[in-house]
């Protein structure tokens, strides 16, 4: 990947752009979980001096003051990009998309880590090709199922993406588009896990497709919040269905910095094949 054929300023960031410090955010969000374990700690030494406090609402109490705390930190610390934990909170209250998370895995290599997800219940495993390439051993993790040895079954270099198979059986997993509409704009919702989170579920636009330098189709362009993690996160119509896989952000010019998915339909007959051979 490189510049773009038409303008200079169009660059491709594959290790996806990170706003924020990962390191300051995952600290102010533990320590907000530290205080809330401290005041729960006061309160049961409290109720043991005075008489029962109903727990049903100091939990409501301390659940407002976490939702409180995360919507103003980043108006006092700067960091809009904490917007995207309230975003995928409210997101995960919906069933389907909890349904949808099971399907998608965590994947670590011995020094990168990025996101996948199940496309049949027999283990096989869509990801981006430079989340495992160079990795000798590969880990996958799925929320319900627990941790599984990755095995690279054929990889897509020129759309940035790969195919995985973990053995077992009975795995949750996502339905894909074989054909994907060349209309396809609107709302999208994807599941990843960014920075040192995982499974986080967020929404966003496709506003449009561009075409990179040395790829021979289009791209899509997401108005989304997309980290460093996402790399390998299902796009999702509305439908449930995945219609393409995230792998870079850009910085255009006409949009500012966007994240870029490769279509799923590039590659969904040689996944096919690959499946039934």
């Amino acid at each position: 990947m490189g510049r773009s054929k038409h303008e200079d300023w169009d660059i491709i960031d594959t290790d996806l752009y990170e706003d924020i410090d990962p390191e300051e955010m995952y600290e102010l969000v533990q320590e907000e979980k530290r205080k809330l374990k401290e005041k729960e700690k006061l309160e049961q030494e409290r109720k043991a001096k005075k008489q029962p406090f109903p727990r049903w609402i100091f939990w409501t109490i301390a659940a407002a003051m976490f939702i409180q705390v995360i919507a103003i930190l980043p108006q006092t610390y700067s960091i809009p990009a904490l917007d995207f934990i309230k975003t995928s909170t409210t997101l995960m209250q919906d069933d389907q998309v909890r349904e949808y998370r099971k399907a998608v895995v965590v994947i670590e290599g011995e020094d990168n880590k990025g996101t996948g997800f199940a496309i049949s219940e027999d283990g096989y495993i869509i990801t981006n090709y430079h989340v495992i390439e160079s990795q000798s051993k590969l880990t996958i993790a799925f929320t319900n199922k627990g941790l599984y040895s990755g095995e690279v079954i054929s990889t897509y270099p020129e759309y940035d993406l790969a195919l995985l198979k973990v053995e077992g059986e009975d795995f949750p997993y996502l339905e894909w588009t074989e054909n994907t509409p060349k209309s396809e704009l609107g709302d999208i919702l994807f599941i990843g896990n960014p920075l040192r989170f995982n499974g986080i579920a967020n929404q966003g636009d496709i506003i449009g497709k561009t075409q990179l330098d040395e790829w021979d189709k289009e791209v899509y362009m997401i108005d989304a919040p997309i980290y460093r993690g996402n790399s390998g996160s299902p796009v999702m119509n509305d439908d449930g269905e995945v219609i393409a896989v995230i792998f870079a952000t850009q910085k255009n010019e006409q949009h500012g910095r966007v994240g870029l998915a490769v279509p799923i339909d590039y590659i969904s007959h040689e996944i096919i094949f690959k499946r039934i051979f």
